[in-house]
């Protein structure tokens, strides 16, 4: 048993099961007599719905973990590049890729037995997002341990699978102005109350789906309240019967010793009688053998 799969077993576990399956392991590390292994198991976090749901999505398909990981570092180059063919061409395989994804981690959590609900697999979508535009969100979706979903940053959109194009206009606007080219003519106001209205409406959206994944991690940890109060109630009644039988393993031994006590006081009193029998016939027997012996005795005077 090491750490690696360890957490490939914990991780891969519904997050009602995850408490119950970390205590397990690091009881049997402290019984091997590996300390420092168990203090790095007892370490280890719950995750969340949508990260379980990430997490089996990794463990399950090392392939097409391995394509969304390709196609992050393409897209990031081809931002940074400002390459606009290639950006439009690599958003048509985001877009594609993150909605099978999402919808294979919905599948794979209904076998698990756990159906997950839009608002996780919503978080799924961000977390998928956020491994396409961060390599060191990417690092933490790959290993499998994820906790919490992870955000991508400003500018990458969850909704739609591709960057935000005002974002990267911006981002060439500079090149332009240093080429010699005239700036870009100032905005209406009206275009920038119109992005306020949409910055508005993805902060609210943002904050709803915190709220749904909460609710999601309460129902959770309502599911793992209930399953501990029924394991509590099943050794409840395992030890209520178990002290039942106690019970009765414990009349059935007094009725045995008291029995064993009267045996053993009427075999003393047979014994008792039977002692005092025989040495009344040792007596008698003694005395019968001393007149025995006087009448010899008197039979020789007289001859």
């Amino acid at each position: 048993m090491d750490l690696n799969s360890v957490a490939e077993e914990l991780y891969t576990l519904h997050p009602t099961q995850f408490v119950g399956a970390r205590t397990a392991r690091v009881e049997e590390a402290l019984a091997t007599g590996k300390a420092a292994l168990a203090a790095q198991i007892a370490a280890l976090k719950r995750p969340t719905l949508s990260s379980w749901a990430s997490n089996l999505l990794v463990h399950s398909e090392p392939k097409q973990t391995a394509r969304l990981l390709r196609l992050g570092e393409g897209l990031r180059q081809a931002h940074q590049e400002h390459a606009r063919t290639q950006l439009r061409r690599l958003h048509r395989q985001q877009h594609t890729l993150v909605a099978a994804l999402s919808e294979q981690a919905r599948l794979l959590a209904a076998e698990a037995g756990h159906p997950i609900g839009q608002a996780t697999q919503r978080k799924v979508e961000q977390t998928l997002q956020a491994a396409l535009a961060d390599p060191a969100a990417a690092e933490k979706w790959a290993s499998g341990r994820l906790v919490r979903a992870l955000t991508p940053p400003v500018g990458f959109s969850t909704a739609t699978g591709a960057l935000n194009e005002t974002s990267a206009r911006s981002a060439a606007a500079p090149g332009r102005t240093r080429a010699g080219k005239p700036p870009p003519e100032p905005e209406h106001p009206g275009v920038k109350t119109d992005r306020r209205v949409q910055r508005d409406a993805e902060a609210a959206e943002q904050r709803a789906r915190q709220r749904e994944e909460e609710h999601d991690q309460a129902r959770a940890e309502v599911e793992c309240a209930e399953t501990a109060l029924r394991d509590l109630e099943e050794r409840a009644t395992e030890l209520a019967q178990q002290l039942h039988a106690t019970v009765e393993l414990r009349r059935r031994m007094r009725n045995d010793l008291d029995q064993a006590r009267r045996r053993a006081a009427q075999t003393e009193h047979a014994a008792q009688q039977a002692r005092h029998a025989a040495e009344a016939a040792r007596a008698r027997a003694g005395r019968s053998a001393s007149r025995g012996t006087q009448r010899r005795s008197g039979s020789e005077v007289v001859a």
